[in-house]
């Protein structure tokens, strides 16, 4: 059995529909978990519709043009018809209801039960055009399988629990050879919905994997394979034919984002290969990550995370930043789930690079400001090099300010402007 996952630009329209549709017909006779994500850019668009609706302003337009989207790609599959199909009907209406009805003060608990509708939707058009198309394929809710624990928005898997979900994918595989099923989303004690964390539809193909002993993964790009840089970002990039799962980890833990960087653990734990594949040549050979470690080396690696803040933390009385400040500091960090990128730390301040997200950067300013002294810079890039040479660093330097800098052996780190 494997385990396929399709991001959102492999579902963004009718045309990339039909391509799933055709990479799993070459697959035919074999036993397949489907993963995928919400359409395009559909996540976004529910999280406006989260942030409308937390805050009670409008909420309709942006539900109509959520509508409108999914009632477009329905007319190019299935020809002009006034309604979505019924599974995708009943999705809707479950988002209109959730919409309509009023949220709770917990912000991140009502962005679960918001943002998830984007995977359902999704797998229920998706699927419903399979079955037209003649594929042997069941349509399971995630909920049902992934349980998690209730930390909405990067919920933390429920393994036992969830082993005992997935028997009911090994009892539709005596009658089907292909489940459809959402990535990212999953379900509390309580029957919540939950997501993993934005991107998080390669965790769960990882996470079923894991349950189902799969033969292996393999996650459908629009890049020919795992890249050395962002094609976004830099110009002839180089595939990375084969990596170890530790060189994976690095690169992902460092914001690479071809892969989530929870997905490789549960494959790791099983040395359940991963490959990454183009949807858009599923001939071609692609790359594969598995425990072998002699090619990491062979290709430097270049990850840039722009939009990162730079702060500096130091007491007010010009006392020395000790281990209680820096528990001090690390719990007020938990508590708002905010992740640090890189930190440094001298006598008597302490640094910490971050991703800038508005709503939380608020609230740590306002807490760290009660007993230190924060100064901080936005607008930051931080760039990270695997098995970097001084002229790769001179290169991707040139015409920046270095204002932090951290180096190992096979590492180095700037955070610049």
């Amino acid at each position: 059995m494997k385990v396929f996952k399709f991001g959102g630009a492999s579902v963004k329209d009718a045309a990339a529909v039909r391509n799933v549709a055709t990479i799993l017909q070459r697959y035919s006779g074999e036993k397949l978990v489907v993963v995928i994500s919400a359409m395009g850019k559909m996540t976004n668009a529910l999280e406006k519709l989260h942030e409308a609706r937390f805050h009670k302003n409008e909420t309709e337009n942006i539900f109509l043009e959520i509508k409108k989207f999914h009632q477009s790609i329905t007319n190019d599959l299935f020809g002009a018809t006034p309604e979505l199909p019924e599974p995708v009907q009943i999705q809707m209406d479950a988002l209109r209801d959730a919409v309509m009805s009023s949220p709770s003060r917990n912000y991140d608990k009502e962005y679960d039960k918001i943002v998830s509708f984007g995977e359902l939707i999704s797998t229920a058009l998706i699927h419903t055009f399979l079955v037209h198309e003649g594929l042997p394929v069941a349509w399971v809710d995630a909920r049902q399988v992934i349980r998690t624990d209730n930390n909405f928005r990067q919920a933390r898997i429920d393994w036992n629990r969830s082993t005992m979900g997935a028997h009911r994918i090994r009892e539709i595989f005596q009658k089907k050879d292909v489940v459809i099923i959402q990535g990212f989303i999953g379900s509390d004690a309580t029957h919540q919905s939950t997501t993993l964390g934005r991107e998080g539809s390669d965790f769960t193909a990882a996470v079923m994997a894991f349950l189902l002993d799969a033969e292996s993964v393999t996650i459908w790009k629009d890049v020919p394979g795992m890249l050395n840089a962002d094609p976004k970002w830099f110009e002839n990039t180089v595939k990375l034919d084969r990596i170890s799962f530790r060189e994976a980890v690095e690169l992902a833990y460092y914001g690479a984002s071809v892969i989530h960087p929870k997905t490789i653990k549960p494959l790791q734990n099983k040395n359940i290969p991963l490959f990454i594949k183009s949807f858009l040549d599923p001939e071609a050979e692609g790359s594969m990550i598995q425990q072998d470690m002699d090619y990491d080396h062979l290709v430097p690696s270049f990850i840039f995370k722009p939009g990162q803040v730079l702060l500096s933390i130091s007491t007010r009385d010009f006392s020395f930043v000790a281990e209680d400040n820096l528990r001090e500091i690390f719990e007020i960090l938990s508590g708002l789930g905010i992740r640090i990128n890189l930190m440094e730390n001298s006598a008597i301040s302490f640094s910490i690079c971050i991703d800038k997200e508005d709503y939380k950067f608020a609230q740590l300013l306002e807490r760290l400001q009660d007993k230190y002294e924060v100064l901080y810079n936005e607008n930051l890039l931080l760039l990270t090099i695997r098995h970097y040479d001084e002229a790769t660093i001179k290169k991707l330097t040139e015409g920046k300010e270095v204002l932090v800098e951290e180096r190992t052996r096979q590492t180095v780190r700037m955070v610049l402007r």
